[in-house]
This record gives structure tokens, C-alpha cells and sequence, in this order.
């Protein structure tokens, strides 16, 4: 039935007929099919363009399983490193932005491993967390030439600033801070900066190597491979007997409250891996392995392998013979 008090605000006409055909009536304008809804016109036309799925039920869209799974991995390697939390937040929010980036859309399962362990890699170093990228690519198993690859990419796409973490350089700033040099000590207990990084920074590369370093502060480790290799240098009894807190004092340096634990950790990777060494097997013992550092770090490589090999063989025979076989740890 018209009605004749209304228009239509679209086309002007007064055709307006009431529709009753749903359970809330309408008016409709006959003319063109607007619905007028208690004397407001309709937006769209009674027969207007139709609306996506999506936005009729406003469907919040999930995300795929993939990156679900990418970032518990992330979560998963940054509680191996044991990192801060603040690190693992971070890494998490560079791994879904380089998800999402189309330069990673359509890549494979195992370089979308590897950016999750490139996004702990670049978050570490801008929280100056040592870690190096040996060790991610120990964690995703992959080639250290394709993690670097990714690793570039994604610093690039993300447009990040990540500086390098360089132990070297670190060690020998470290030890040219001790005032342990001749002239400022007795000769017997004087070491050249130069011959004191040499040694120290091999003993830190030796503790890299067994994980001590991985997820830890550097200063306390350099404090302790400094220590050490001022003992194996010159392995007379002043220096065996003198403890960690005088030779702080002595070289004028604070000592670390956990610098001491990181010292106990070192002695006893170099008491495992001395033991290794047929004529010191009988007589090494953890008290006296100072006096044998020289020789382990010339014989580091192989030492390792057979540690692990030693290790290897010690988990077998523990385990039942039809159990299933697992990968040891590095040594500690």
C-alpha cells in the first residue's frame, strides 16, 4: 500500500510501500528498492552489492601453523641459550615480522628454521648477549654458510642494527686492563699483555667450544681464562697457590662474584678432556691440570673429539640395549 507522507531520499519518488514479508516490517520504495528503516533510508540499495564473509562476521583470522610452530621454536632456542626475557620477547616479534615479510613467504621449512635462529642471533647482539653464530647454527643444524645468508637477508629486510660480537678483541682489551706487566710486579709473577691474550683467548675459544661460554655474561669468563693462563704460563708455586681474589687484586682489576664459578667450570672441562691424554691419565687430577693447559690446548681438536666419543660410549652402556639411541651433549 502507498504511502504518500514519505519520499524516497534516493530517487525523490513517494511510491513507498510497506513489506512485511520478513519478521520486522519494512518500508521499501517500489521505484528503486531502497529500504526506508523508521524514517532513515538504507545505505545500500534493497539490492545492493553483496558483503564477504569475513566482514559479516568479522572472523578474526588465525595464524598459520607454520609460524605458530616457528615461534615456539624461538621461545624453545632461547631457553636453551637462556637468555633474558627481555631477548626472547624481542627475537620473537623480529621472527613474525620476517615471517610476514614476502621475502620469506614462500621459502622452505628448514630456512624458515634457520630465521628463527637468526631472529635469537640478532636479538642477542643488540641486547649484547654472547652468543655466536656457531652456535645457532649448532641449534637449527644448518650450514654456517646458509645461516649467515639468512642471516643477512633478514637483518636487511627487517632494517635492524645488530653489531658483532668479536671475543678476540674483547680479550685483549681485558688483559691489557691488569697491571700485571714487568715492572709492575715481581718478575715471577709478571706476564706480557700480549702473551696473556694469546693464551686466555685460547682458553676461551676452548670454552666456547664446550658450551661454557653459550648464554653467559663475557666478563666472568675472560676474568677466569685470564687467571688460568697467567697459572699455565709461568706454573711456579706462587702463582698455583695464589686464588682468584689476590690476582684481582694484584692486576688491579674487580673481581666478578661469579667469575669464580666460571673458573671451577673451566678446570673441570680441562681436567675431562686431560684425562684424555694417555700419559697424563694416571697422575692429572683437577688440583694439578693448571700445569698441563699448554699441552690440552695444543691438542684441543682431538681431545674434543675423543671426549665426545668417551661420552658417547659411557651413555650406551648405561642404557638399556633396545632403547632408542640420542645425540650426548657437548661436553661442559
Amino acid at each position: 500500500m502507498p504511502r504518500r507522507s514519505t519520499r524516497c531520499p534516493g530517487c525523490g519518488s513517494s511510491n513507498i510501500v510497506d513489506d512485511s514479508l520478513y519478521c520486522q516490517k519494512q518500508q521499501v520504495c517500489a521505484d528503486c528498492g531502497s529500504v526506508v528503516s523508521e524514517g532513515s533510508l538504507a545505505q545500500e540499495p534493497y539490492n545492493g552489492p553483496d558483503i564477504s564473509y569475513s566482514r559479516t562476521t568479522a572472523v578474526k583470522k588465525k595464524p598459520c601453523a607454520n609460524l605458530v610452530q616457528g615461534l615456539e621454536r624461538v621461545k624453545e632456542m632461547s631457553r636453551i641459550l637462556r637468555v633474558r626475557r627481555e631477548v626472547e620477547e624481542l627475537a620473537l616479534i623480529y621472527y613474525k615480522q620476517a615471517y610476514e615479510h614476502k621475502t620469506f613467504l614462500n621459502v622452505t621449512l628448514l630456512r624458515k628454521e634457520i630465521l628463527g635462529g637468526c631472529c635469537v642471533l640478532a636479538s642477542c647482539r643488540q641486547q649484547k648477549w654472547p652468543v655466536t653464530i656457531g652456535t645457532i647454527c649448532y641449534l637449527v643444524n644448518g650450514d654456517p654458510a646458509v645461516v649467515g645468508e639468512v642471516y643477512q637477508e633478514m637483518i636487511q629486510v627487517l632494517n635492524i642494527q645488530a653489531p658483532t660480537f668479536c671475543v678476540t678483541n674483547f680479550v685483549e682489551a681485558h688483559c691489557q686492563e691488569y697491571k700485571i706487566g714487568p715492572g709492575d710486579v715481581p718478575d715471577e709473577l709478571a706476564e706480557e699483555s700480549k702473551v696473556l691474550a694469546k693464551r686466555a683467548i685460547a682458553l676461551v675459544e676452548l670454552a666456547a667450544d664446550s658450551w661454557i661460554v653459550t648464554g653467559r655474561q663475557p666478563l666472568p669468563i675472560m676474568i677466569a681464562a685470564v687467571y688460568l693462563a697467567w697459572q699455565s704460563l709461568k706454573p711456579n708455586m706462587q702463582r698455583l697457590k695464589m686464588s682468584l681474589e689476590k690476582f684481582c687484586k694484584l692486576g688491579k682489576v674487580q673481581k666478578s662474584k661469579v667469575a669464580g664459578t666460571r673458573t671451577m667450570e673451566m678446570k673441570e672441562m680441562l681436567y675431562k678432556l686431560g684425562k684424555e691424554i694417555p700419559w697424563y691419565k694416571p697422575v692429572l687430577t683437577p688440583e694439578n691440570v693448571v700445569s698441563q693447559i699448554g699441552d690440552i690446548l695444543q691438542h684441543r681438536y682431538s681431545l674434543l673429539r675423543r671426549a665426545m666419543k668417551s661420552f658417547e660410549l659411557s651413555v650406551l652402556e648405561k642404557c638399556p640395549v633396545n632403547s632408542p639411541r640420542r645425540d650426548p651433549p657437548p661436553p661442559r
